[in-house]
């Protein structure tokens, strides 16, 4: 019994250590969501005008849902949380603050959505189709 208790104690210890770990990782995670435009450039949408903004902004809608079911599909399994956040949470951190510096220059520009079925609205010349030289 007495040198069962060694490995118990190691059992215990590495059981709390990642009980601990998730915890850290958990406040880590609320805290992103306050400090995420500090990982975007928050001169980037300047000079985007509403139909860049639009692109963008559905753009990094895709990209954050494609960041959230990566990280729910990781936290399945054994160690899920930590791998997801190491994995993927700073990706979303940077992703969401992208988000909020588009969502300002969108209202800031005043821009509305496109309604769905309108035609695209092209602005500036347009290019040619250019087909290529024949080779003989």
């Amino acid at each position: 019994m007495l040198a069962s208790f060694p490995f118990r104690l190691r059992a215990c210890g590495a059981a709390a250590a990642l009980l601990l770990a998730g915890f850290a990782l958990s406040a880590c995670a609320s805290v992103s969501e306050t400090i995420a435009p500090a990982f975007a450039d928050p001169a980037k949408y300047e000079l985007y005008d509403c139909k860049l903004l639009e692109t963008e902004r559905k753009t990094i809608a895709t990209r954050t849902e494609e960041l959230q079911r990566l990280m729910a599909k990781a936290e399945t399994g054994a160690g899920g949380a930590v791998v997801s956040e190491l994995a993927y949470r700073n990706d979303y951190v940077a992703v969401r603050g992208q988000a909020q510096l588009a969502d300002e220059a969108w209202r800031r520009n005043r821009c509305r959505e496109t309604p769905a079925g309108a035609p695209p609205t092209t602005s500036g010349p347009q290019r040619p189709d250019i087909k290529p030289a024949s080779i003989r």
